[in-house]
């Protein structure tokens, strides 16, 4: 993937090899690319100390990082040993997504690679979970990994939107494509395009299920969509039976074609929201990210990761 400058994973404060750590390492095999590996940590009980006992806080923390060290430092040395170039890092800070956007910017990386946590619908709605920071956030294409039973992914797949008509929604569909286009072949993957029409007589509402006009409405918006989505596997060279012009509400339509289909990772798009603080129910991306049973990569269009666009 040549055009990622370093591949840069945020490791679990569990000291083990997760599915995003396989992820990664595979990645950075495949595509000779530097992997950075860092663990963002802090420890609320050893914080308590500090109230205290401050010494004893300093003392604590410090043998509490230095383990993390010396297990990653393990870990890189082995990959090192591989012909990997790796490089480590442990930060105990109570603000993750700060520090790991600060980080991304500075590097710079290509590529964030991170576990997904899943949360709860009753936590999403008083707290925003930091995966869904950096989903929002993350000024760079960000992996988010559910497993690696492939730890180089066989299938990927992008899904896309033809129904939007917004400035810039068609050069978002390509960009979205390129992405997936560029795992698929540096992972010497299948390449599947995706689309999941909602042209039913559900998505207007039950009130307007028996209106004469609606079957002929519904019928026009689906063969609209279905044009531009041709058009769009056509540009890109996707092989017919490659694409995939699905009917049904995107979230379970698009978790079906993935369980079925066995795809490694789907490629989503996501807008970047100012106020995204007051959002319970998050977008069609946030969505899936917790309902696919395979892993996502989401990128954002293009311009829109403004630096300081979404500080606090």
């Amino acid at each position: 993937m040549s055009q990622f400058q370093r591949l840069f994973l945020v490791v679990t404060p569990d000291m083990c090899r997760t599915p995003a750590f396989e992820r990664a390492v595979a990645l950075a095999r495949v595509s000779g690319a530097p992997l950075h590996m860092a663990v963002f940590t802090h420890v609320e009980t050893l914080a308590a100390v500090g109230r205290i006992n401050p010494e004893g806080m300093k003392q604590a923390v410090d043998s509490y990082l230095a383990g993390h060290r010396e297990w990653l430092e393990e870990e890189a040395s082995i990959l090192r040993s591989q012909g990997l170039e790796v490089t480590t890092e442990v930060v105990w800070t109570k603000h993750p997504a700060e520090e790991i956007i600060d980080h991304v910017r500075q590097m710079p990386a290509g590529m964030l690679i991170k576990d997904v946590r899943p949360e709860s619908a009753v936590m999403r709605a008083f707290v925003t979970p930091l995966d869904w920071q950096l989903l929002r956030r993350c000024p760079v294409p960000l992996h988010l990994v559910t497993d690696a039973h492939n730890p180089v992914p066989l299938k990927v797949a992008a899904a896309v939107d033809p129904f939007v008509h917004a400035d810039g929604a068609s050069e978002f569909n390509d960009r979205i494509v390129r992405a997936a286009e560029g795992l698929a072949l540096l992972c010497r993957a299948e390449l599947h395009l995706l689309h999941a029409c909602n042209a039913t007589a559900e998505h207007f509402g039950s009130s307007l299920i028996r209106l004469p006009w609606l079957e002929g409405l519904q019928k026009r918006m689906r063969t609209g969509a279905e044009e531009v989505f041709t058009i769009l596997a056509n540009r890109h060279g996707v092989p017919p039976k490659q694409r995939h012009f699905l009917l049904g509400p995107p979230v379970p339509t698009l978790t079906d074609y993935a369980v079925r289909s066995e795809i490694d990772v789907v490629v989503l798009g996501s807008s970047l929201r100012k106020s995204f603080e007051h959002e319970i129910l998050g977008s069609t991306s946030e969505a899936l990210l917790y309902r696919l049973p395979c892993s996502v990569l989401v990128v954002h269009p293009e311009g829109v990761c403004d630096p300081e666009h979404h500080r606090r």
